[in-house]
């Protein structure tokens, strides 16, 4: 052997993950059939193989290094104002949109519908986060469209549609539509109410013209937008088309590209209009409560989104922990590191579990279930709050099983680590989500009710859970908005333990209730009591761990 060359040899490190199967989680494939969908398993096993191939992971990396470049301008002047994406980006697009990620369970009669959409964006989403964004949105504009039947009869077709074509052109004429949202602007950001953005009513009837600039719109090459804005009655919601029916530009100036922290993937944007032509919504001075049905939807992709976010970085550390050694054996096999290990495990099956149990609960409230209803209105606020709180402590530590290597981005969790965050602020931060479960709480009795009654399906199952929903009960009498966030975070924490007690095995639901109800826990992950089967959670979180 060449002495030389002795140092060039690679050992101790972990071999590639790809290829491996994202929907291999038992969690993810146990809520999938309990919320209705068992109907979609093969399907979400075909799109899980699909996402931890090389192939797709290699589309995210790219889409990810080779970010959007804004075009304002064609070549002779003219104002065009488009956004190029890498090649990557279309090809995970186009995967999305086909296997029902975007509007298409809006049109699929199947109970359970959105609860396999759901759990294929929990697999999907091992790939790329910033794809989510306008399949998310266009999958959110349906229900609030439906508040003007007769554009709902025109776009929900095409936006419910499973054809993805990026190409700008007269909406009505494309095979499927994406769509995106305008709501915030600087001075006002969640205080939608303050928006500027005016909205002038022209000759024909429900058509107006607008003028304003938005803050923050992503994707801004879908092809229509739902966007706020200032009419004579008031605050009201307006479809906005990229190309006119005539085929001409509406007026959608892209003034720049947000240079964001993560979600490079996906171009952010501030839009101008000027004279805009755009078609009411709803009634007019009643944009916000025709948009929430949108938000509601979006809020819930944010809960999916982060959990998502949990499971990929869990898997990427227990893969490294099994392949790599230090002092004499597997990290895997090292104590501390499994007790790290199942902590994570047991917070990416409760944000898993809660998800699907959100999902389950939106599609039978589209049914017409109203207890679900209730359910859903304050459950997905909590859920957002708690879960997405949770995800960028969850991806920190994630990143740390691997040492230095996860700090080095060919790793990909620094591009995990940085998307973390966004999926708190997106929809309403922290605050906003506290304070709508408190307005809710107030305008909408009966979703304590709901709430409560979820929590007594597991009553008498564990004394700690016992006395948790005891200790809620007692915030909710003195709930206050200095506490907003000890409440939300109390009902989460309750809510999740309630699905464990009920759906996961022993080891996990008791060890999830002894830390986060019982206060056998540290402040940090893998400080989990020397009485938690590590082994147990392990085994089920991690398929192969021995």
């Amino acid at each position: 052997m060449d002495s030389t060359r002795a140092t060039h040899d690679v050992t101790n490190q972990p071999p590639p993950l790809a290829p491996y199967d994202a929907s291999e989680d038992t969690a993810l494939l146990e809520g999938l059939r309990r919320e209705g969908a068992g109907w979609a398993e093969e399907d979400i096993r075909r799109l899980g193989r699909l996402a931890g191939s090389v192939e797709a992971q290699e589309w995210a990396e790219l889409a990810n290094r080779h970010e959007p470049v804004l075009r304002t301008h064609d070549r002779y002047g003219h104002r065009v104002d488009e956004v190029e994406f890498h090649p990557s980006w279309h090809h995970l697009m186009r995967v999305a949109v086909t296997e029902g990620q975007a509007g298409a369970p809006w049109a699929d009669g199947r109970p359970g519908a959105h609860v396999a959409r759901t759990a294929g964006g929990l697999a999907w989403g091992h790939t790329d986060a910033g794809h989510g964004c306008p399949t998310s949105m266009t999958y959110a504009a349906v229900p609030a469209l439906r508040h003007q039947p007769e554009l709902a009869k025109v776009y929900e077709p095409l936006l419910t549609a499973r054809e993805y074509d990026p190409v700008l052109r007269v909406p009505t004429e494309k095979p499927g539509l994406l769509a995106g949202m305008g709501m915030t602007e600087k001075q006002g950001g969640s205080d939608v109410r303050t928006n500027s953005t005016t909205a002038t009513p022209t000759a024909e009837p429900g058509v107006y013209t607008l003028r304003g600039h938005k803050w923050f719109t992503s994707a801004p090459m879908c092809d229509v937008f739902l966007v706020l804005a200032q009419a004579p009655e008031g605050l009201s919601c307006f479809l906005v088309p990229r190309v006119l029916p005539d085929g001409s530009r509406n007026t959608f100036r892209i003034q720049r590209l947000k240079d964001k922290l993560g979600n490079r993937s996906n171009a952010s944007s501030e839009p101008e209009f000027d004279g805009t032509v755009a078609w009411l919504v709803g009634p007019e001075g009643r944009g916000v409560k025709t948009i929430i049905d949108m938000v509601n939807c979006t809020r819930l992709d944010c809960v999916m989104m982060s959990a998502t976010l949990m499971r990929k970085t869990l898997v990427e550390a227990g893969h490294h922990a099994r392949h790599r050694s230090a002092f004499g054996a597997r990290l895997a096999d090292q104590p501390l590191m499994r007790n790290v290990l199942a902590d994570l495990a047991l917070e990416s099956e409760a944000a898993t579990t809660l998800t699907l149990r959100l999902a389950g609960a939106a599609d039978r409230a589209v049914r017409g279930d109203e207890g679900e209803q209730a359910f859903r209105r304050i459950a997905t606020a909590v859920g957002k709050y708690w879960v997405t709180k949770r995800g960028p402590a969850f991806t920190a530590e994630a990143l740390e099983c691997l040492g230095g290597n996860g700090y080095v981005e060919d790793s990909g969790m620094p591009r995990h680590y940085r998307e973390a965050p966004l999926l708190s602020i997106w929809e309403g931060s922290g605050n906003v989500n506290a304070l709508d479960v408190l307005r809710a709480l107030v305008r909408e009795p009966g979703t304590a009710d709901a709430l409560f009654a979820e929590l007594a399906l597991a009553q008498g199952a564990d004394a700690r859970l016992d006395a948790a929903v005891g200790r809620l009960r007692g915030l909710l009498a003195s709930a206050s908005e200095t506490g907003a966030r000890r409440l939300v975070e109390q009902m989460a924490l309750t809510l999740q333990a309630s699905l464990l007690v009920r759906h996961a095995p022993a080891p996990v639901a008791d060890a999830f209730c002894a830390t986060r109800l019982g206060g056998d826990w540290g402040h940090a992950f893998g400080t989990l009591p020397d009485t938690a089967d590590l082994g147990a959670i392990l085994g089920r979180a991690l398929p192969g761990e021995d």
